[in-house]
């Protein structure tokens, strides 16, 4: 059986998140209920690389599900989109997976963008696209402050209170924190991350940024292992997933 997979992106506003949920139409559903079309109406598997929160978006998420039939890839990402509709969800690409691939344990790094517009004035043209912040942040202070958490270390402090994860220990890769005209832009990278992690890092260097803390202060509340010592969870609309790394030659789109 071909195992075929998809970049796709998608607008996570109107998702309960990627995961089938008990109530409210996900992600993972829409792609499947397109893919069941080229099944004969079976039943069909969809994962993913990462399964983002609801609201959280993704302009390059790695999709797999199998077929019972070879299909040409170009077509199976025309049929795909065709189906989707009209769900935000577009398949961007579509290849077939050599043997053994899978597009959550054959990963290697995920990136995540992080959008913080700090004006008084709300968004209209990206609205549910960035967190708005009335109050003007500081980016560099964000920005050396982010450093301290580089590397290998216990996320506590960041993680969900329901992450399943078997562990909390993670290694970031990237933390970077720029300003890009009226925005601040965090962008994340690392092999995998924890429930909630990257939104908790951003909404910790918030508070970084309004002056309330300091890079040793980032450091104190690394160190507890406690999420009560960090800042709130940003919210899901300034997020999106923005590539997931594989080892050269792996996956096919």
């Amino acid at each position: 059986m071909p195992r075929y997979v998809l970049r796709i992106e998608y607008d996570g506003a109107p998702f309960v998140g990627w995961q089938r949920q008990p109530a409210g139409l996900s992600v993972q559903q829409a792609v499947e209920d397109a893919a069941a079309h080229l099944a004969g109406g079976g039943a069909i598997t969809a994962a993913a690389a990462g399964r983002t929160d609801a609201g959280v978006h993704a302009e390059a998420q790695v999709v797999q599900i199998d077929l019972a039939r070879e299909i040409d890839p170009g077509t199976l990402r025309d049929a795909l989109n065709f189906h989707l509709r009209p769900n935000p969800v577009s398949v961007l690409a579509a290849g077939v997976a050599a043997e053994g691939f899978h597009v959550r344990f054959s990963a290697i790094g995920r990136a995540y963008r992080y959008r913080v517009l700090d004006r008084r004035s709300p968004p209209a043209l990206d609205r549910g696209r960035v967190w708005h912040v009335t109050r003007p942040l500081d980016a560099a202070a964000m920005h050396a402050a982010a450093q301290v958490l580089l590397g290998r270390h216990d996320f506590s402090s960041f993680r969900a209170a329901s992450c399943q994860a078997s562990g909390p220990v993670r290694t970031v890769e990237r933390l970077d924190v720029t300003r890009v005209g009226e925005e601040i832009v965090v962008a994340a990278a690392a092999r995998s991350f924890l429930h909630h992690q990257v939104r908790n890092m951003v909404g910790t260097l918030k508070r970084v940024g309004e002056g309330e803390w300091d890079a040793d202060d980032i450091a104190r509340i690394l160190a507890a292992a406690d999420r009560r010592q960090a800042g709130q969870t940003a919210p899901p609309e300034g997020l999106t997933l923005t590539a997931v790394r594989y080892p050269d030659g792996a996956c096919p789109v």
